[in-house]
């Protein structure tokens, strides 16, 4: 049985023409329940996130500067979204949804979040549409409540987890694993535990060879008993911002890899979304199913 997280606060109202499609997250939960694929009975809608659990990850004067939605300018241009508390609202419903799929997949082995791979967020700031940073907060509350010991995050997003990277960068117990554009953003990159970037134009064997290369090779030397996964789908060729040349059929192998590498390895997963930017809603939504579908056919 998979848990799923959603809630209708996943859609963020923005003003009209941003190019950022909100509307995947609603789309997504129909089109895999209309198919089959879950049942309405299989998703939650979660809880908000509490400051003794946000402050794990962030810092103190982060949280009450989002909760009292007094950013500067210059912070807001760094999200890149107009803020409003609800839009801080959303970011703690995601990230606790994230937080809650890592408890279920404790008990089924594996659950996702239909929103969150908010990566960019840092512990004392936030950057490229996030504000909490979902994964490092659900690791976060692993660790402290001993749930887990050792914890790998598989960001196979097109833009590397620069906030995920430096929330981790001195804690043993979590391994960052990044393959993302190496000329996309962000510009400054921050240091994952393994870095692999990725030239312009790469396709589907290249991109999987790589994953399949380098997976079991970190599990290998760090044996993890937890995985967070940030499946984001701007690999895809027809992605107007990731640069990469991945196939839908590729990309669908690559969840294949990572769900059937944490199957094979009893391994808990959580997977969240992260990006995808293709200039028709449709390729970005079926992209995202097949990582729902994979997980379905694997732990369902």
């Amino acid at each position: 049985m998979l848990r799923v997280s959603f809630s209708p606060v996943y859609r963020y109202e923005l003003p009209e023409g941003h190019r950022f499609p909100m509307m995947k997250y609603e789309l997504l939960a129909e089109q895999l329940i209309w198919e089959g694929t879950l049942r309405e009975s299989e998703m939650f809608h979660p809880d908000l996130l509490l400051e003794e659990t946000a402050l794990l990850t962030h810092t103190r004067g982060w949280w009450e500067k989002m909760n009292r939605v007094e950013l500067t300018p210059s912070e807001i241009r760094a999200i890149g979204f107009p803020i409003n508390e609800r839009f801080v609202i959303r970011g703690r419903h995601i990230s606790q949804g994230t937080l809650q799929c890592a408890l279920f997949a404790l008990e089924h082995g594996c659950a996702l979040n239909i929103a969150g791979g908010t990566h960019h967020a840092f512990a004392d700031r936030g950057e490229g549409f996030c504000c909490f940073n979902d994964q490092a907060v659900a690791a976060s509350y692993l660790l402290d409540r001993g749930l887990a010991s050792k914890i790998l995050i598989v960001d196979l997003d097109v833009h590397q987890g620069n906030g995920t990277a430096s929330i981790f960068e001195h804690e043993t117990r979590v391994f960052t694993f990044s393959m993302h554009g190496e000329k996309n953003y962000p510009l400054r990159k921050e240091r994952s535990d393994l870095d692999i970037g990725l030239p312009d134009g790469i396709s589907d064997n290249a991109y999987l060879n790589i994953l399949r290369e380098n997976l079991p090779r970190i599990a290998e030397q760090f044996q993890p008993d937890f995985v967070f996964y940030q499946s984001g789908v701007d690999i895809l060729e027809t992605d107007k911002l990731g640069r990469l040349a991945v196939s839908r059929a590729g990309c669908r192998t690559r969840d294949e890899i990572v769900f059937s590498f944490c199957r094979r390895n009893r391994l808990p997963v959580v997977t969240s979304m992260g990006g995808g930017y293709s200039p028709r809603i449709a390729d970005i939504v079926e992209a995202h199913a097949n990582t729902f579908r994979v997980a379905a056919e694997l732990f369902g």
